[in-house]
């Protein structure tokens, strides 16, 4: 199998070489066939100077190939979110279950694949991939650095093995070297590192309630797997901006964490870190202060985890309003003169723009004044920064003159709630009576991130959703199991225990006819708490008594032992919330008039809007004379030197290809399950591919377990 793929890529490498001198009327070079990094570079720009695909052809697309894994769950529960590298005629991608594949990326012939559950220790806690490292050191270690549950892998990217001299046999395992014991909580890794020099450079998701594991960045050597250096985003004393926390904080608290990806300028040695929101997420009694350094930018010294400077997008978050995607690195001009600046979107619809070395900021930011919480225990942050420019990409209010329209039954069902709800305006801190987050808690913008051109052009699709957040008061539980029921579970699986959707996933109900109808028994349901399964995480910190009493709570049987305290780590957390929900009308269409979901062209030179247009369709709809209202969409954007967008990401199942300068719409192709990915495009024997993961999943869709890839005919 090596011999076979060291001569295919022998091939490869000779017949593209012939491809430069013989077919000069193509712009790119060898170098630009490759889709090597994570978003297309380490400036997380989007960006292909291939151009053999342009505006004029794009309507000739087909089918290429189309690589199916056949793994995904039938339950319609399974996603594929990974942007996949392409090396030297080599796609590497993640499947439905997250296994690494390996395929020929002009054939979708597989190469190899390998299954990270093989571990013993994995304990089925997969969690998702966004996307996969690539390292050479050019004399024949090439690597693929591949994160799945807890664990970082290296494998070689010839063979498919477990690379033995990289930490305990090929892994790192994640939990260990974050400065406290996070052993029994949840942590896992979804989004790929980025490479500097010898260094691989990771973030890692935690659990959004607490007890929680910190969210500190490392760098660890990309031989060996020793830990370099660490960032502690919640500060240890002596540390800058400790005092923004209680003295306590950094053995206590825990998020603050890099869960959607870094960029970093190889030539300046500066790493870019955007972090999400301290945990928990929306009551923060026992974390007062400004909290530095969650929901920040972090400028690091690459080399050393040195701070460079920061700037605190949101002050001790109570919205969930974590940083969603990975720092563009862009030039933009000013006054004739070229500046390197980092443009940050956020969940809110906003972009932060920065010059990159000095942190100035290239718009003015206002710090504006916004009420104080009404929750027992809480204090809201006074003010808020928001930028003058460029306007917000999203609508910032959910007034009346904003609820739906597209039928009077679905206006009169929201206006009916809508009367009932605390009124709403950006940064209305969480309430009982219940708090509207728009735009949603998936944005704005999303994990999928933002492209860029040279020329200092961004591109950004957006959600426009609804939320309501209600607030809970877990002492308000009858039993020790309803109370941790309330603390632990209510977020996900409903107040009634009635399951919900949350990021973007159908969660099971807990009722006791749901639990029979899936025949979970107790002794099962006691182990998925223990170790986590799926998304869900483990509940390790619970005690036997806690685990017993909850597990007596969910099937209803006598509570009369469960009188007494919780010995629960998080028994001085007053208030939980009822889960995630999306506001819906009754046909589960969005509470609020279109757009849905949007793509958007802003120059960031000026700060002024290229384009808007709607982004995903409903087909029943449009079917009843009613415009383009745009979609719910996860997955970013892919531009090219040719001038077009390639886009699939909405929940109508559609890749698209767009006119990078006027937003028209010029070519689309139904997937056969939706790309909540971002694309690559990338060449093989002279041709220009597009590929897109076909994973479903969220939402309602159904789920798949394909890579589709598409090229002009011959």
């Amino acid at each position: 199998m090596t011999h076979t793929l060291a001569m295919d890529r022998v091939l490869k490498l000779v017949s593209l070489l012939l491809s430069l001198f013989l077919f000069p009327l193509f712009s790119f070079s060898a170098s630009d066939a490759n889709w090597s990094v994570y978003l297309g570079d380490k400036a997380a720009t989007h960006y292909s100077t291939l151009d053999q695909i342009t505006k004029s052809n794009v309507s000739q697309l087909e089918v290429a190939w189309t690589w199916s894994g056949g793994e995904a769950d039938a339950n319609n529960r399974s996603q594929i979110q990974c942007n996949p590298l392409i090396i030297d005629g080599v796609l590497y991608g993640t499947n439905a279950k997250l296994k690494l594949i390996a395929l020929n990326a002009g054939t979708g012939e597989e190469i190899w694949r390998f299954d990270p559950a093989e571990n013993p220790r994995f304990l089925g806690q997969r969690g998702l991939n966004r996307g996969l490292v690539y390292w050479s050191d050019g004399k024949g270690d090439d690597r693929i650095l591949f994160s799945a549950g807890r664990f970082l892998h290296a494998i070689d990217a010839a063979t498919g093995k477990l690379i033995s001299s990289f930490g305990e046999g090929g892994r790192v395992n994640l939990k260990k070297g974050l400065g406290r014991n996070v052993d029994h909580l949840y942590y896992v890794s979804n989004t790929p590192g980025v490479v500097f020099e010898n260094l691989i450079i990771v973030g890692g998701r935690v659990n959004e309630a607490l007890p929680a594991a910190p969210g500190h960045i490392r760098a660890f050597d990309i031989r060996s797997g020793e830990l370099v250096w660490r960032f502690n985003t919640i500060p240890h004393p002596g540390e800058f901006g400790y005092e923004t926390w209680p003295k306590n904080a950094y053995i206590e608290i825990g998020g603050a964490n890099v869960w959607t990806g870094m960029t970093v300028d190889e030539e300046r040695g500066i790493l870019f870190c955007p972090t999400g929101s301290a945990a928990a997420d929306f009551y923060g009694a026992n974390r007062k202060g400004e909290n530095l350094f969650a929901n920040c930018l972090i400028a690091l010294e690459a080399r050393t985890g040195k701070r460079l400077w920061h700037f605190q997008v949101v002050r001790h978050d109570l919205w969930d309003r974590d940083l969603p995607s990975s720092p563009v690195l862009l030039e933009v001009e000013r006054d004739g003169e070229k500046i390197p600046a980092v443009a940050q979107t956020t969940k809110s619809g906003h972009v932060f723009l920065f010059h990159r070395v000095t942190g100035e900021a290239l718009f003015p930011i206002e710090e504006r004044p916004y009420p104080a919480s009404t929750l027992p225990g809480e204090e809201a942050w006074p003010t808020q920064p928001l930028p003058t420019k460029p306007a917000p990409f999203s609508r910032q209010q959910f007034t009346a003159d904003e609820i739906t329209d597209i039928s009077p039954e679905s206006y009169r069902e929201v206006m009916d709630r809508f009367v009932t709800l605390q009124p709403h305006m950006p940064f209305a801190p969480p309430s009982e009576q219940g708090t509207i987050i728009f735009p949603g808690f998936d944005g704005g913008a999303e994990w999928g991130g933002a492209a860029a051109t040279p020329d200092g052009i961004l591109y950004v699709n957006a959600n426009e959703m609804p939320w309501v957040l209600t607030m809970i008061n877990v002492r308000a539980g009858s039993s020790n199991g309803q109370r941790l029921y309330l603390l632990n579970c209510v977020t996900c699986h409903g107040q009634n225990r009635e399951g919900s959707e949350t990021q973007g996933q159908i969660i099971p109900p807990l009722t006791r006819a749901g639990l029979r109808e899936r025949r979970v028994r107790p002794h099962m349901a006691i182990s998925k708490i223990k170790n986590g399964v799926g998304i869900m995480p483990s509940f390790g910190h619970l005690v036997e008594k806690d685990i017993n009493d909850l597990i007596r709570f969910l099937y209803q049987e006598n509570n009369d032992d469960e009188e007494g305290e919780s010995s629960d780590e998080s028994g001085s957390i007053r208030y939980s919330h009822t889960g995630y929900h999306k506001w819906h009308d009754s046909k589960g269409y969005p509470a609020v008039k279109p757009p849905w979901g949007t793509l958007n062209a802003i120059d960031l030179n000026s700060g002024e809007y290229i384009w808007k247009r709607t982004l995903g369709e409903f087909p029943e709809l449009i079917e009843q004379g009613i415009p383009p209202t745009g979609a719910e969409n996860y997955g970013g954007p892919v531009v090219t030197a040719s001038g077009l967008i390639f886009i699939a990401a909405s929940m109508d199942e559609y890749m698209r290809a767009f006119d990078r300068d006027t937003g028209e719409e010029l070519w689309r192709f139904k997937l056969p399950a939706a790309g909540y990915a971002t694309p690559a495009t990338y060449s093989v024997d002279g041709k220009q591919y597009v590929v897109i993961a076909c994973g479903g999943g969220k939402m309602g869709t159904k789920s798949g377990d394909s890579y589709v890839a598409f090229a002009l005919g011959d």
